[in-house]
C-alpha cells in the first residue's frame, strides 16, 4: 500500500479528463479545441468485451474498463497497451485518476485502487455486493410475477475524487466515501434501492440519485443528508422509475434525468425544483453537460438531443436521431458537442448552427448495422426481439449491441476524441 504522502504529494494528472464527465461537478466540458470536421481514426484498441466504461486520461495514458473483466492502460499517443489489471469481473464504471492512482468499480462488488504506472493493486474495498436494479414485469416482460434484473442497467457508479476521498454508489443501495490513500471507510449512506448513478460534488455537497426514485444531497465530509428530492412513481410496470442519470452541477443548480421521463433542474442549496422538462414518456439515462447558460442531454426511446436554457428549461434547439436510443452522455469542446448512439455512431453537433456536423461509425456498425436497421435508418427491433419473454428480451439486447453501440461517453483531449463501443474497441478520433 502506498503511504498517503506518496499518493497525495503529487498533483492530479490531467484534471481535464481524469474522471467521469471531466470534473467533480460532472459538467462534461473539456478544455480541448473542437474537432469540427472528422478526419480519421488515429488508433483503435481492442479489448475482449464490450466497452461501456468512459475513458479517463492522465499523464499521457488512457484508462478504460471492459466487460472482459480487465482495466486497460493504453498509451495516449500510439494506442498500445501498457498494462492491464484483471478484476475477473465486468467493469462498466468509468475510472478516476488522482495522484498516480486509478480508482474503479467492478461487478464483483469491489472498488479498486491500482498504481497508474504499472497496474499493481494498492487496495480494494468490498461493498455488501453488487446487483442490478430488479422488479416484476419489467418493460412488460413475461413471466409477469417474476422478479427480474433490469437488462438496461448497464453501468456501475463511477467514482469521483475530492478532498483525499473516493465517493461512489453501489448496487447494495449505499453511497460510500473511502480514504483515497487506504481504502478505509469514512462514511456510508443508505438509500432505498440500487445506486448506479455517479456522484457529483460541488461546494462540499455530494449529489446523486437512486433507483428508489429519490435524488439526494449529502454533506461530502460527513455523509449527513441535507435534502432529498422525490421524482415520479410507476406502480404498474416498474420501468418508468428511478435515476440512472448522473447529475451535473453549475451555477447553484443540479441537473439530472430520470426514468420517469422528466429532466430536472433543482436548487443545489434547498432541493426545491427550479423547473422540469417532460420528455413525453422517454427515459433520460444520458447525463447532462452544462456550459454558457445551456444544458445538453439526450433521451432514450425518442432519441432526441436537447439543448435547454439552463435557467428556464425552455428549448434552445433539438435534433431527433431516427429512433436510436442514446445512453451516452454529451461531451463539449469549443463550439462542438459529441455524443454516442445505440446505432454505433458518434454524433458531432455544432452548438452555434444547431445542426449535426459529422458522424463516425464503429466497425461493428458498418458490418452488422444493416441487419438491424430499417430502410429509413431507424432500428428494426422486430429482427432482434422475438417475443416479450424475459430471456428473449435479453437475447434481443445482445443482438442490438452487436452493431457496436456507443454507450461510453466521449472524452476530448488535445483535439482527439476517445470513446468506447460495444464492439470491444476504444477509438481515438481526429
Amino acid at each position: 500500500m502506498l503511504p498517503a504522502a506518496l499518493v497525495f504529494g503529487l498533483p492530479l494528472f490531467g484534471t481535464d479528463a481524469s474522471m467521469f464527465r471531466a470534473n467533480p461537478q460532472h459538467t462534461g466540458v473539456y478544455q480541448s479545441s473542437a474537432i469540427e470536421t472528422f478526419g480519421r481514426v488515429k488508433w483503435k484498441f481492442h479489448t475482449g468485451g464490450k466497452v461501456y466504461s468512459s475513458p479517463a486520461i492522465a499523464a499521457s495514458m488512457v484508462y478504460v474498463g471492459s466487460a472482459d473483466g480487465n482495466l486497460y492502460a493504453i498509451d495516449l499517443h500510439s494506442g498500445t497497451k501498457k498494462w492491464k489489471f484483471a478484476a475477473h469481473s465486468r467493469i462498466t464504471s468509468s475510472p478516476a485518476v488522482a495522484g498516480g492512482v486509478v480508482y474503479f468499480g467492478a461487478f464483483d462488488g469491489n472498488l479498486y485502487a491500482v498504481n497508474a504506472t504499472d497496474g499493481q493493486l494498492i487496495w480494494k474495498f468490498q461493498t455488501a455486493g453488487e446487483r442490478r436494479y430488479a422488479g416484476t414485469h419489467l418493460h412488460g416482460s413475461q413471466p409477469a410475477a417474476e422478479m427480474m434484473p433490469d437488462p438496461f442497467d448497464f453501468y456501475l457508479s463511477s467514482p469521483v475524487v475530492w478532498n483525499d476521498a473516493i465517493f461512489f454508489g453501489s448496487g447494495d443501495s449505499n453511497i460510500y466515501a473511502l480514504s483515497a490513500a487506504s481504502g478505509n471507510l469514512i462514511w456510508k449512506f443508505k438509500t432505498g434501492d440500487v445506486v448506479h448513478a455517479s456522484p457529483a460534488i460541488d461546494d462540499g455537497t455530494l449529489f446523486i440519485g437512486s433507483w428508489d426514485s429519490y435524488f439526494y444531497a449529502l454533506d461530502a465530509a460527513t455523509g449527513k443528508e441535507k435534502w432529498r428530492f422525490k421524482t415520479g412513481e410507476d406502480p404498474k410496470i416498474h420501468n418508468q422509475i428511478g435515476i440512472q442519470s448522473s447529475a451535473s452541477v453549475a451555477d447553484g443548480i443540479v441537473y439530472f434525468g430520470c426514468r420517469d421521463s422528466n429532466f430536472y433542474a433543482v436548487d443545489a442549496k434547498t432541493g426545491k425544483k427550479a423547473w422540469s422538462f417532460s420528455n413525453k414518456g422517454s427515459w433520460v439515462i444520458s447525463s447532462p453537460a452544462v456550459t454558457d447558460g445551456t444544458v445538453y442531454f439526450a433521451t432514450s426511446d425518442s432519441a432526441v438531443f436537447y439543448a435547454l436554457d439552463a435557467k428556464t428549461g425552455r428549448p434552445v434547439f433539438s435534433i431527433k436521431f431516427q429512433g436510436w436510443p442514446m445512453f451516452s452522455s454529451p461531451a463539449i469542446a469549443g463550439k462542438m458537442v459529441y455524443i454516442g448512439s445505440h446505432s454505433g455512431k458518434l454524433l458531432a453537433i455544432d452548438r452555434t448552427s444547431h445542426k449535426q456536423a459529422w458522424t463516425f461509425q464503429t466497425d461493428a456498425s458498418k458490418q452488422n448495422g444493416p441487419s438491424y436497421t430499417k430502410t429509413d435508418g431507424s432500428p428494426n427491433y422486430a429482427t432482434a426481439f422475438t417475443s416479450d419473454f424475459y430471456d428473449d428480451i435479453v437475447a434481443g439486447i445482445e443482438k442490438m449491441m452487436s452493431i457496436g453501440a456507443i454507450l461510453s461517453s466521449p472524452v476530448v483531449v488535445d483535439q482527439v476524441i476517445y470513446v468506447g463501443s460495444s464492439d470491444g474497441n476504444l477509438y481515438a478520433l481526429i
